[in-house]
């Protein structure tokens, strides 16, 4: 399983896809009545469709955008940026914004609004919406989780449908990613009384953005969208989506098999037997490679930031194991450089040694280094030095069912040499408040399993995941070179200059294991198209097709149309 937030980078050449029109499918229009019932998982009518992208057993109701622990559904249906940027395709998707470009050698950037965006109470979009959303990250500096005010130097209107920003240093990645992708926009008229927008109380009752669906039931079993009739792109034609809680991957397996989930991105087992039996001609599903699953070691952890411990679990993991017990051969293992393979093949670095290039499962050799930095198994097996043992929280998703069998596969794996793991599952919230915290604040987890973003270059990766600033630097990562390096990535558009800086990046994540990748984690994906149809498919894929990632399952769902 996976949450993904951030958008990623545009190619640059990417297919422009603007207005209420997407690639490969038809624009929205009316909607019939709902049928759904509240509080209960909804059975496709032709006017209710169910999502379910992350089981969980219970929901809080909480729509803030800029809370990490917000609801599925907040970011897209709700909150839109100015552009997606898509990271399978290439495509960019224009949402708020219509058209961009750089002048004055990238520093100044020129963002073309909407004119017809209206926000859900009928209010009407200009750019003091997005100067004041912009000026409360500047004001409220834990809500720029993302860095952008380290990048920019002013944002301002220049009329009621442009908006100009000025950076430091030109950054055109970083711009695309994070100012026009990943910075949802909110209505000055209700924001600007709240204060620090991460600590405003947003729920189902005061949720206002601009996107295609609207909050229109909230109880701690399901929530509920009802189609926007002011959506700039045309009222969808969905009448009603529906996120029912499930206490985890099992239950939610079988209401997607069933026909009770329609749009689903999870996990299953056996998934021609448990999914596509249940109706041939209806269920279908797509899981190619998609990202680096990760095992993050909290390097302010003074055991974990020291490298012999990390070779010691890094040597010491049977990652082909993971794949065939904990994800069921549905994802292979990954790689030292987190490169995920096939898909990153061209940026991979000519020079890789072997051990750069694949891992190896070795016990004798995680002793030896473990022994050889000073550690000495104490009288229950378990390595120590200076009175602190080799003894961690593993923490993970409950209910994820394919991390917390992962998880226990490496606790037995570390404990045959000699470290004691104790694998901890929190709910969504709970873990994802563990692993960030929030802007300044040091994560309070031992080791981790999860994720990190991609985007069509390894670029993104490496950034939000070492980069000093980077925006998922669960870890505590700070390299002078890795930073150097992607600097100097973003100021240039020469692809063989980029391809040499990330090489240096590449032999860095071997080398210092900062993060420890686990497995090329696979996209789930599930639809049944019995009563909806214009879902991407494997021969059609528009669009970053799981609803995992919001933002883009936002926009399939506003262009979907109930089956006539």
């Amino acid at each position: 399983m996976k949450r993904k937030y951030v958008a990623g980078i545009a190619v640059a050449a990417a297919v422009v896809v603007a207005g209420g029109t997407y690639a490969g499918v038809a624009s929205a229009g009316a909607s019939k009545t709902t049928t759904s019932l509240p509080g209960q998982a909804s059975i496709s009518s032709g006017t209710t469709l169910t999502v379910c992208s992350n089981p969980t057993p219970s929901w809080q109701d909480n729509f803030n955008p800029f809370d990490s622990s917000a609801l599925g559904g907040t970011i897209g249906n709700v909150y839109q940026p100015l552009f997606y940027f898509d990271s399978v395709t290439g495509k960019q998707f224009n949402l708020l914004g219509t058209s961009f470009k750089f002048s004055d050698d990238n520093k100044t950037l020129t963002v073309q609004l909407r004119p017809n965006a209206k926000w859900q109470d009928g209010k009407t979009f200009s750019s003091t919406d997005v100067v004041f959303t912009f000026m409360e990250l500047k004001r409220y500096p834990d809500a720029d989780t993302n860095g952008i005010w380290q990048q920019l130097t002013s944002v301002k209107a220049a009329g009621p449908h442009t908006v100009v920003f000025q950076f430091k240093t030109a950054n055109i990645p970083f711009a695309e990613t994070y100012v026009l992708g990943s910075t949802y926009i909110v209505p000055e008229a209700q924001w600007k009384s709240l204060g620090d927008p991460t600590k405003a109380k947003i729920t189902s009752q005061n949720a206002i953005g601009t996107g295609p669906f609207k909050v229109s039931y909230f109880s701690p079993q399901d929530y509920k969208f009802t189609a926007n009739p002011l959506y700039y792109g045309g009222k969808p034609k969905v009448q009603t989506l529906s996120y029912p809680a499930y206490g985890g991957n099992q239950g939610a397996d079988l209401a997607l098999a069933s026909g009770q989930i329609q749009y689903g991105g999870i996990d299953i087992p056996n998934i021609e037997t448990t999914f596509v039996k249940a109706d041939p001609a209806h269920n279908h599903y797509y899981f190619p490679p998609s990202e680096p699953v990760e095992l993050y070691p909290n390097l302010h952890n003074p055991l974990l930031a020291q490298l012999p411990v990390r070779e010691a679990i890094n040597d010491a993991i049977n990652r082909n194991v993971l794949s065939t017990k904990g994800e069921t051969g549905y994802e292979k293992p990954g790689t030292p450089t987190s490169l995920v393979l096939p898909n990153d093949q061209a940026w991979e670095a000519p020079d890789l040694t072997p051990s750069e290039k694949a891992f190896t499962v070795n016990d004798k050799l995680a002793v030896q280094t473990l022994e050889k930095a000073g550690f000495h198994r104490g009288s229950d097996g378990i390595f120590e030095k200076n009175g602190q043992k080799l003894s961690f929280d593993l923490l993970t998703v409950s209910g994820w069912s394919d991390w917390d069998e992962d998880a226990l596969l490496i606790k037995q794996q570390l404990q045959q040499i000699g470290i004691a793991v104790q694998v901890d599952q929190k709910d969504y919230a709970a873990y994802y408040n563990l692993i960030d915290p929030g802007k300044g604040q040091i994560p309070k987890y031992a080791l981790a399993i999860s994720w990190t973003n991609t985007g069509p270059t390894p670029y993104t990766t490496y950034y939000d995941m070492l980069d000093t600033n980077g925006n998922f630097n669960l870890e505590g990562f700070h390299n002078a070179a890795v930073d150097a390096a992607l600097s100097n990535y973003s100021a240039t558009t020469n692809l063989a200059q980029q391809k040499k800086d990330l090489y240096k990046v590449e032999h860095i994540v071997a080398q210092q294991l900062s993060v420890i990748c686990l497995l090329d984690g696979a996209l789930w994906y599930e639809y049944n198209d019995s009563q909806f149809t214009g879902f991407p498919t494997k021969q059609n894929l528009w669009i970053y097709p799981s609803p995992d990632s919001p933002l883009p399952a936002s926009i399939v769902l506003s262009q979907l149309k109930p089956r006539t």
